[in-house]
């Protein structure tokens, strides 16, 4: 029988108004509550420090948001983690970096503080009110894993839960969790009309796929509340290597905990074998782009 190796997983699903320094303190709180209760992992909402600013394609006071990392907001991460002896991945921070670029981007910590390094969102979306492309780069950094004393964690950022082959590809370099940092949310009707269907359940269906077909633990933690013409649901979640879901949150702010035993990882991915029978060389046309 396999050894029991449990980490507890703690998702910050909270709202975010317009002053940073309250975003900042409300976080701060909503980890120390996390770690309280137990949790020795704990994740943040995606852009946590403010407003979605994306809604409008020509915010250019939006620039000013921008930091870099390490900066200020990670200064005080650093210190929240080690306070609080948890490893932390602290949501998204809106990245000025040191060559000009900007990107949405995630800062790792371990439970000493330590900044582990850092994950820049690959896929950037352009849609009605999520016009990311005109404030951020495609991330650079690839897919990364952090082996951490919760375990091995691979972060993506919200709109990287589209895509299996993030999920894939973290997996492969031997992530156990993979977490979403994530702001989405039901758009206005009087803004859009032509979109049909439950939203919430073809987002959460999304990311339960990729822990069922790679035996992964995932964590999608949103951001709740209601922000000019979109109202974040909420309803973060972590599903287990087997696609069950185990915890669950609602549409309020909250702390979601999940005990997740990562020995059933390993177990489940030689039980089903889905990596073992791999054909690698047929995959080339999924390097191409479609015309």
């Amino acid at each position: 029988m396999t050894a029991s190796r449990t980490t507890t997983l703690g998702l910050v699903q909270m709202r975010c108004g317009a002053a940073r320094d309250e975003n900042l303190a409300r976080a701060i709180r909503l980890v120390g509550e996390a770690a309280r209760r137990g949790a020795t992992l704990v994740v943040l909402p995606e852009l946590f420090l403010g407003p979605y600013f994306c809604q409008r394609p020509d915010d250019h006071t939006a620039f000013d948001l921008a930091e870099p990392l390490p900066g200020p907001a990670t200064e005080i991460l650093a210190r929240t983690a080690k306070e609080n002896r948890v490893v932390l991945v602290g949501g998204s921070v809106f990245e000025r970096a040191t060559d000009g670029r900007f990107f949405n981007t995630t800062p790792v910590f371990d439970e000493n503080g330590a900044l582990l390094g850092t994950y820049r969102k690959t896929h950037i979306p352009e849609d009605l009110l999520y016009h990311e492309q005109h404030y951020f780069n495609p991330g650079d950094t690839g897919v990364r894993v952090f082996d951490t004393s919760a375990g091995r964690v691979a972060p993506l950022i919200c709109y990287d839960q589209w895509y299996p082959e993030a999920a894939r590809l973290a997996t492969l370099q031997g992530a156990e969790i993979l977490v979403y940092p994530t702001a989405i949310g039901l758009i206005d009707e009087a803004v859009e009309q032509n979109i049909t269907g439950d939203w919430e359940q073809m987002w959460r269906s999304a990311q339960v796929g990729h822990a069922a077909v790679n035996n992964v633990f995932v964590a999608a933690i949103n951001r709740a509340g209601r922000e000019n013409a979109i109202t974040f649901w909420g309803g973060s979640f972590v599903a287990d290597p087997s696609g069950a879901i185990l915890k669950k949150a609602g549409a309020d702010e909250e702390v979601v905990l999940a005990n997740c035993d990562l020995a059933r990882v390993g177990a489940l991915q030689k039980a089903w074998r889905f990596l073992d029978n791999r054909r690698p060389d047929a995959y080339a046309p999924l390097t191409r782009r479609m015309p």
